[in-house]
């Protein structure tokens, strides 16, 4: 009687190795389909991104062309009325006339004193090596 009980117990152990090597070899599988599937997902990713930053960055270089651009328009205009300003005053003022005149051709009235600030310049370049 013994040997019935344990040929069904031995067949019932082999029936519960095999189901459990069946379902850890279900779970490897299941496993390698998950690692499998992060990373084509992360491969997927890795394309669109690729595909993606090169313009971004030509974008963000072609905005940054704009602002310098715009802040040349900006001076451009600030020196054009400027410019304007000044033809305006030489037109039709005559003591601006005068003295702009008179500073450019360094002369003076009688009686007039004549103060110049000079702002700093660059160095003067060194003189050329004499010989001796």
């Amino acid at each position: 009687m013994t040997k019935p009980c344990t040929a069904l117990h031995s067949a019932k152990v082999e029936h519960g190795y095999a189901d459990f090597r069946a379902r850890r070899e279900a779970t490897v599988w299941q496993r390698l389909n998950r690692i499998l599937l992060v990373l084509l997902i992360i491969a997927v990713w890795l394309v669109i991104v690729s595909l993606f930053v090169p313009p971004y960055k030509k974008l963000m270089q072609s905005r940054t062309e704009i602002d310098n651009l715009q802040q040349q328009v900006n001076e451009q205009h600030t020196l054009l009325a400027r410019q304007t300003r000044e033809v305006s005053l030489l037109k039709t003022d005559v003591s601006y006339l005068e003295t702009i005149a008179r500073d450019r051709l360094d002369l003076m009235k009688e009686g007039e004193t004549i103060f110049r600030l000079e702002t700093a310049r660059a160095k003067a370049k060194p003189a050329a090596p004499t010989r001796k």
